[in-house]
């Protein structure tokens, strides 16, 4: 499988604010009192913390994150829906902002997996040292400054309206002769570890001093990712695993529940329905393409509406199979592309608008999706994934998930019995 990714445009908005703290006292305070006034108040919870060469910040929680709640026992599970892009950078095309703007319409949040050689300008492609080719080499490119100060800006805002930022590493290496599905677990750690430093150091690498900071540190928001092409996920997960990563969205699953694989969630994509097909197609929008037109990315035109319709009826498809069935996460997969006429990019949209703002549904992201999970009681868990595709409970979810001496609840959960001093 191949992938193909937009080269990033743009330019950050920078956003400074301060605040003044004054003292004032009168003559009849005693000195006790001035002296407390005196105090140098705690500094504001907002406060940015600059990293390194100031490419990133720390600037706290981030903000509009649902907190994960335990089910109670037999409460029916919510349905979620996880929207991913692979390579994600804004380019000409604008479909960062584009589908930024979709999900806040939508009540949802997603996922970024940005192409660390995106935040990497041309004339520095020889800091990058991929694992088994030569200095500077990249099978997607690399960017120039507008497209790198671009790209921040979308990162920026999306993490700021709750969506989480991933890597989908750097080069785009598929295939024989030094492709990811050859690479060691240690290359994968050296791969991981130039995709942070790429994004970590823009300013550095762009010469732009002055523009705000992404606003998370890289090392803690980074806790995902999908491999290029699918490939190289056992020796990845291996990297990852040491590395601290929460899940791996590499793979290719049917639509039951989740479990942990070599400690991580397994959050692979999914395979849906097809219509009209005798097969099931993988949940991302490089698979339609190659279902309808083969490898070539621009096929008959006036077959793109009905390609678009198939996916989207696809997706619905596989959407409904879970919400009146075991209610397992579905998990779709996409790029910045303009395949078929953009005809894709229409049937995620028509996706998000019709099933987001459902009842019981929640369109989220992997994080917030892993959050919810290892909040859960694992016996919750393990019933839920005893359910087969498109099973829903034989009699109802109250009696299916009914109280069964549930484990304590993580610390910090809801629900968690408070801390004994």
């Amino acid at each position: 499988m191949a992938a193909t990714h937009r080269i990033a445009a743009g330019a950050v908005i920078v956003a400074v604010c301060a605040a003044s703290l004054t003292a004032c006292g009168t003559d009849t305070e005693n000195a006790a009192e001035k002296r407390e006034k005196a105090k140098p108040a705690p500094a504001p919870k907002n406060v940015v913390r600059l990293i390194g060469d100031g490419s990133t910040a720390y600037t706290g929680a981030q903000p509009h994150l649902r907190k994960p709640e335990r089910l109670k026992p037999g409460e029916k599970p919510p349905q979620f829906v996880v929207f991913s892009w692979d390579g994600a950078g804004e380019d000409s095309q604008k479909l960062f902002s584009h589908f930024r703007k979709v999900a806040k319409e939508n009540n949802a949040t997603m996922t970024y997996f940005l192409s660390g050689v995106y935040m990497l300008p041309e004339e520095k492609r020889d800091l990058y040292r991929p694992p088994q080719h030569s200095p500077g080499r990249s099978d997607i490119g690399f960017n120039d400054r507008q497209g790198i100060t671009d790209t921040v800006k979308q990162l920026r805002l999306a993490w700021l309206e709750g969506n989480e930022i991933g890597t989908h590493f750097n080069g785009h290496f598929c295939g024989s002769g030094g492709g990811v599905g050859e690479w060691s677990a240690e290359e994968w750690k050296d791969e991981i570890s130039q995709a942070k430093w790429f994004v970590k150091t823009w300013k550095t690498n762009t010469g732009v001093k002055n523009a705000a900071p992404l606003p998370f540190d890289y090392d803690k928001e980074l806790i995902g990712a999908r491999t290029p092409c699918l490939e190289g996920q056992e020796n990845f997960m291996k990297a990852a695993r040491d590395l601290g990563f929460r899940y791996d969205t590499s793979g290719v699953a049917n639509q039951v529940w989740p479990k942990k694989k070599n400690g991580l969630w397994d959050l692979s994509l999914q395979l849906v329905p097809f219509p009209g097909r005798s097969f099931e197609t993988l949940s991302m929008d490089y698979n339609y393409m190659v279902n309808q037109s083969g490898t070539t990315t621009q096929g008959d035109p006036a077959k793109h509406e009905q390609w678009g319709d198939e996916m989207r009826d696809s997706l619905l498809q596989g959407f409904d199979r879970a919400y009146n069935g075991n209610r397992a996460p579905l998990i779709i997969g996409n790029h910045f592309e303009s395949w078929n006429g953009g005809t894709y990019m229409r049937a995620v949209e028509e996706v998000v608008e019709t099933v987001c703002t459902k009842s019981e549904v929640r369109c989220v992201s992997f994080r917030q999706l892993v959050d919810w999970l290892d909040a859960q009681d694992p016996k919750t868990l393990e019933k839920l994934r005893g359910l087969g595709v498109g099973e829903a409970p034989k009699k109802d979810w109250k009696s299916y998930l009914a109280a069964a001496a549930p484990a304590p609840a993580p610390k910090g959960v809801p629900g968690a019995p408070a801390a004994k001093d």
